[in-house]
């Protein structure tokens, strides 16, 4: 008997079009994905009436030899309430004191400012120099 073992073929599955379907669900599911939005929240986002930065009303420049300068006019510390304090009743919401010192300037000077801003009601700010 002549039995001869028949070569038995091996079932083939050709994945060309696989690709192209995978492809096609994937763009099917992204655009479904962002159209659907089922856990949305609306908020109403609080908005500014005016700026919200606060207004400069005063600049104050003390130079190392002990003379401040308001706004340009060189005053004494004596009378640095008198000055500022028109200024800062004209804005008396947003009232700041910039204070603008060199680095050589004494911390006594600075925090005597401090403080009569802080008894006219005012928000101090210091500038500093960015330069070293």
């Amino acid at each position: 008997m002549n039995l001869k073992r028949r070569l038995k073929s091996h079932p083939e599955l050709h994945a060309g079009a696989l690709n192209d379907i995978l492809f096609i669900l994937l763009f099917f599911f992204l655009i479904v994905s962002t159209l659907a939005n089922p856990n949305v929240v609306k908020l109403s986002v609080p908005k500014a009436k005016s700026d919200t930065k606060a207004k400069q009303t005063v600049i104050v420049n003390i130079k190392a030899t002990g003379e401040y300068i308001i706004n340009g006019k060189l005053v004494a510390l004596h009378d640095f309430e008198n000055i500022v304090q028109p200024f800062i009743f004209k804005d008396s919401t947003q009232a700041t004191i910039a204070i603008n010192a060199d680095k050589s300037v004494p911390l006594e000077n600075v925090v005597a400012v401090m403080r009569l801003a802080r008894k006219l009601g005012a928000r101090t700010t210091l500038l500093v120099d960015t330069k070293e």
